[in-house]
């Protein structure tokens, strides 16, 4: 038996293997390590990350996920299920180079519903010198100009602000067409009322499917969910602007996971592309 073996006190003193029980143990704390995997959704997190994340990727442990390099603007987005925001210390809060400097706050969704806490996040996010930007989860069932109505009413937009946001992933049994004819009303709806080119949120699959062959959509700036992956091109020549990379990142200030954005560009560009 190899001294290891003796050192972890598994066998009795003087105990002896026989010959083969080296590869049945072997076997076996194979198999209690696979089986780890299986019960231990943070072991198996951990596993895919190795294993999917590039070279590219740097971990930040105190932000709990790993974070790509190569980009020197980071955000995160907020809505109810992030609850009370501290965001005094969500601005403080810097790893490396790596700080908040935008966040999407969810201000509406459907022509029903604001969120609760949306009138203190928009306020603190700009008091503590975060660059907001509110964003209306889009329900393409429901009609285009009652839900504009219902985030104009929530939304009052400043210099310096970035443009409305309208979240598009979910059909709600609508057919391509129409959930194209519809978002198209509603960007077109806050274009006028604010005089700014609304951004669209989607994931990359429901953007390869309802918005990259369309001509209406190519003149919009993208802000795209897309996790796990080493980097991504958007379908065709289009660009994307805003990258939600992950939807597991821990920071000071706020109690439950939270969304991690890089924007492509540096500061000056997203400042640019603010509220004039």
């Amino acid at each position: 038996m190899s001294r290891w073996f003796q050192k972890l006190h598994i066998f009795p003193k003087n105990y002896a293997l026989r010959k083969g029980d080296s590869r049945k143990l072997g076997v076996s704390l194979l198999f209690f390590f696979l089986m780890g995997l299986l019960i231990s959704p943070e072991l198996r997190y951990q596993l895919r990350s190795l294993i999917e994340y590039p070279l590219h990727y740097k971990e930040y442990k105190q932000f709990g996920i790993r974070i790509p390099s190569g980009y020197s603007v980071h955000g995160i987005d907020v809505s109810k299920w992030q609850q009370r925001v501290d965001w005094a210390r969500v601005k403080k809060m810097k790893v490396g180079n790596v700080s908040v400097t935008f966040a999407f706050i969810k201000a509406t969704e459907g022509s029903w519903m604001k969120d609760p806490e949306f009138d203190k996040n928009w306020e603190n996010a700009r008091k503590y010198g975060i660059i907001r930007g509110a964003y209306h989860f889009f329900w393409p069932n429901v009609s285009p100009k009652d839900q504009a109505a219902k985030f104009i009413r929530a939304v009052k937009l400043r210099s310096g602000d970035l443009p409305p946001v309208v979240d598009v992933e979910e059909t709600k049994g609508m057919t391509k067409s129409q959930v194209q004819r519809y978002t198209k009303e509603f960007l077109t709806i806050l274009e006028k009322h604010y005089k700014v080119r609304p951004i669209l949120y989607t994931n990359r699959d429901f953007y390869k499917i309802h918005f990259a062959d369309h001509e209406d959509f190519k003149n919009y700036r993208f802000w795209i969910a897309h996790y796990h992956v080493s980097d991504f091109d958007m379908p065709g020549d289009e660009k994307w602007h805003f990258w939600q990379h992950s939807d597991r990142g821990n920071i000071n200030g706020i109690n439950e996971r939270v969304d991690f954005n890089v924007f492509n560009g540096d500061s000056v560009a997203l400042r640019k592309l603010c509220v004039p």
